[in-house]
Order: C-alpha cells, then structure tokens, then sequence
C-alpha cells in the first residue's frame, strides 16, 4: 500500500454492544478470527500509527500488540468519544477512524477515503455507501481536537451534527457498499459466516 505520510488510526472497540448481548464485538470470533482482527488487517497498511478505542476487556486488546486508549470518561458516551480519546494521543495531522465491527472492509478502501480527504483538502471525509453515509468510517483533521472536546463537553453525541459544523465530504464507496456490513447481532453474525 502506498502510504500518505503522517496519518495516524483508530479502531474504536469502545461500545457496550448492547444488541449483542453486550458482548465485546471486537473480540467476538467471526469465522474463527476476532472481528478487530479484520480491521488491524485493512488498517494497518495505510497508516504510520494505530490505536485500539476499548472501555473493557483491556488485557485482551492488548494482545493485538497495538496501543490500546480508553474513553475519558466510563459512560460509553458514543463513538466520538473514542474519536476524541485517539485525537488527545495521536502524533499525526490526519486520523483515520474505522470501527471494529466491519469485516470486509479493505486496506485499498480506507487509502481511497484518506485519499479523497487530501484533495479535497475537507476537514472530514466521510464514507457514502450510494445510500447513506457510514460516520464511524471517517478521516479528519487532527487538528479538530478542541472542536470536538467543545462539542462533547456540552453534551452532544450525534456524529453527523458535529460533522456539520466543518468542511467535510462524502466519499463514493456505492461500488463497493458490503465493505460496510457490521455485525451488531449474534443472527447477524451467523448470516454472514455462511455466507462467506
């Protein structure tokens, strides 16, 4: 993969998965792999530095061998949460966010969003499946740290009214929409083995 230099990721892994019985969706086994397995897998060519977002299971994330950062705050307060937690620590300009859930995502599909967010040159850039946006697959500006610590301190969780407060952009993944199926059930993730 070709690298963009200085882009920073995070896996966010810090939900309660409460439609799955609330257990740790990156550390669930699909197809014999844990599901943040896929994700290290896309991720890690395309970026100078990767994070784990956890809020448990701490030792078992840490296995995977990356850093892993924890929420401010122990409320599961959402995914901007992570967003902010791998902001606060990241050494690079761009920060590339993808969730943990998602398996078939591709390294060459998050280069082609980071990709996009450079010549546009957005604040954000945001993946389109053709139909509607999928916020939690995103690359931003590092330097929106204090706009999203403003934004979260007021109390405010929704993504897609954060993003509005800034320059950002849809990128067109409507060729390639199944790099989004995530799994937030057990039904679901026992559809999609079969189907593999």
């Amino acid at each position: 993969m070709n690298k963009q230099s200085g882009v920073s990721g995070v896996i966010l892994a810090g939900g309660l998965a409460r439609r799955m019985h609330q257990q740790d969706k990156g550390l669930v086994l699909f197809n014999n792999k844990a599901m943040i397995t896929y994700a290290i897998q896309a991720m890690a060519p395309v970026v100078d530095e990767l994070f784990v977002n956890a809020n448990r299971n701490i030792t078992r994330y840490q296995q995977f061998e990356y850093p892993v950062i924890s929420d401010a705050t122990d409320d599961f307060s959402g995914p901007l949460a992570g967003v902010y937690a791998a902001l606060k620590v990241c050494l690079n300009d761009v920060l590339l966010v993808i969730p943990c859930d998602s398996p078939f995502i591709t390294a060459k599909g998050l280069q082609s969003l980071i990709d996009e967010r450079e010549s546009t040159a957005a604040d954000i850039a945001v993946a389109f499946d053709g139909e509607r946006i999928h916020p939690v697959f995103m690359v931003i500006k590092s330097s929106l740290k204090q706009s999203l610590q403003n934004y979260l301190a007021q109390g405010e969780r929704k993504i897609d009214r954060w993003f509005d407060q800034h320059n950002w952009v849809k990128v067109d993944f409507s060729a390639n929409p199944e790099f989004f199926s995530n799994i937030n059930t057990l039904e679901q993730l026992a559809e999609l083995e079969i189907k593999e």
